[in-house]
């Protein structure tokens, strides 16, 4: 299939939807500013699609979580199949939680700090528990939805308020553990992935993966997953840039085995929450 023309300032690639600036671009696509046809901005991300098939499961998907409503989940307002591409309309944010952590380092000389985090990913752990609850109706059926690709680059800023976004790998399950393609931003998944399976605490695996790397500056493993091969051991994690008091909490969300994991985000956000206060008492 033939790409749509490339991309660039002032283009319509969507009738009404002008381009205005790259905001990013990744494995899985390219985000931009662009205008509405009301004149309003909002951001629009393409992401290639190889066939029409995929183009069709592509935006069936998307529709799915699109129907979705919490105050924590990116507002996506319209989805196109176009040209080689998947578009997606969303609202604008200010940037990420990874572009943050590069503010908190160029002003602050130190990660982002622990409670300030803590504040944003409890409202990403909210987001994801109310997405992995077997609580959504399709198709007269209650399902769960496994977001599947939680990273800093995943969570967006709008002011003091946290939006998860990108469901491109977001599944639909009716089980707590079930068999998964192999796929995702390597370094952040779980390692039943790498066996090609999903559980309903895979995306709080990555949540905690991502609480290291914004605490510290570092990921808590000393290699980085270069493939998705089923043989990879993911190996201890190093946590020795955590405090005490959260080495044992993010531990357990770390844990090979899923159901060891906190049994919710949100325990696990309020665990490192306690954890962070009373470290700072101690301190006083």
């Amino acid at each position: 299939m033939a790409r749509v023309q490339s991309l660039a300032v002032g283009r319509e690639p969507v009738p009404g939807y002008r381009l205005m600036c790259l905001l990013g671009r990744g494995g899985w696509g390219s985000v931009w500013k662009a205008t509405r046809p009301d004149g309003a901005t909002c951001a629009m991300k393409f992401i290639p699609c190889d066939s029409p098939e995929a183009a069709v499961q592509e935006v069936r998907a998307l529709q799915l979580i699109r129907q979705l409503k919490h105050a924590h989940l990116i507002h996506v307002e319209q989805i196109w199949s176009i040209s080689g591409y998947v578009v997606i309309a969303m609202e604008l944010a200010e940037g990420s939680l990874l572009d943050l952590l590069d503010v908190y380092l160029s002003e602050f000389g130190q990660p982002i700090f622990a409670d300030h985090l803590c504040f944003f990913l409890k409202q990403a752990a909210a987001a994801l528990d109310f997405l992995n609850a077997r609580q959504h109706l399709v198709n007269n059926q209650r399902v769960a939805f496994r977001h599947c690709d939680v990273k800093p680059s995943n969570l967006l800023v709008q002011g003091r308020k946290i939006k998860l976004a990108d469901f491109s790998l977001s599944v639909q399950t009716t089980s707590s553990m079930g068999c998964h393609r192999r796929s995702g931003t390597l370094n952040y998944c779980a390692p039943e992935l790498f066996q090609g399976w999903l559980s309903d605490r895979s995306d709080q695996y990555s949540l905690a993966v991502t609480y290291c790397q914004l605490r510290s500056g570092m990921l808590p493993f000393p290699d980085e997953v270069g493939e998705m091969r089923k043989e990879h051991v993911r190996p201890e994690p190093d946590l020795s840039m955590l405090s005490p008091l959260e080495q044992p909490i993010v531990a357990r969300a770390l844990s090979i085995v899923p159901q060891n994991r906190w049994p919710s985000c949100t325990e696990l956000l309020d665990r490192l929450e306690d954890a962070v206060m009373q470290g700072a008492a101690a301190t006083a």
